[in-house]
């Protein structure tokens, strides 16, 4: 399936397999808009993907509700020996802060995280609520900010033009898909998303 057919099916709620590249980290991710969050799509990310759950926002949408990089917050503690480390592939870390919603109990359920998840996104679409009056830190959902594909090539950044292409906005879900001791070939992650009727998008198809 081609990009706008990914585009078409995210938009209906659907998932995507997401693989980066060899060149870079050589993973691929479950994806989704946070949008359609659901306690069963937290399931299969847990249980089919078993990564760490994100959700990844615009540098635009992330400025515009003071959201920082969670390196900045490092800086400002003098920290800097550890907030200028990079990735072994040379990129800065994408992370944010973590967050729970207000009306979470422990914030780590399947229940818990997609409430959180389908919050964010209606905030960021809509503001009509303040971001640091619906939520609080730490919690179980980590934010990711897009630098956009120009400076990273991120499964951030990708997931973030996936929706730009599917005119959702909000913020996308995304948890990498892990094998035995290291990330899921790219072989299995192919025959799982052809199994289960989803959409494999390499990254050099979005960039």
């Amino acid at each position: 399936m081609d990009v706008d057919g990914a585009a078409a099916q995210l938009k209906k709620g659907g998932m995507a397999v997401l693989y980066d590249g060899e060149g870079r980290e050589g993973e691929a991710d479950l994806v989704f808009s946070a949008r359609f969050a659901t306690p069963e799509k937290v399931e299969t990310l847990r249980r089919d993907a078993g990564g760490l759950i994100c959700a990844a926002v615009t540098k635009a949408d992330a400025d515009s509700i003071g959201l920082p990089f969670y390196t900045e917050l490092l800086e400002k503690c003098g920290m800097k020996g550890v907030s200028c480390r990079k990735t072994a592939y040379g990129d800065r870390p994408a992370f944010s802060i973590s967050i729970n919603h207000r009306n979470v109990y422990t914030g780590i359920t399947d229940d818990d995280r997609a409430l959180t998840l389908k919050k964010l996104d209606e905030v960021l679409r809509d503001r009509k609520w303040e971001f640091a009056k619906e939520f609080y830190s730490p919690g179980h959902v980590f934010l990711l900010i897009g630098s956009g594909l120009e400076n990273r090539r991120g499964h951030t950044e990708l997931s973030l033009e996936l929706a730009r292409r599917a005119r959702l906005g909000g913020a996308m879900v995304l948890c990498e898909m892990l094998g035995k001791g290291k990330a899921l070939p790219k072989e299995q992650a192919m025959a799982y998303a052809q199994l289960n009727g989803l959409p494999f998008i390499e990254g050099k198809e979005l960039v």
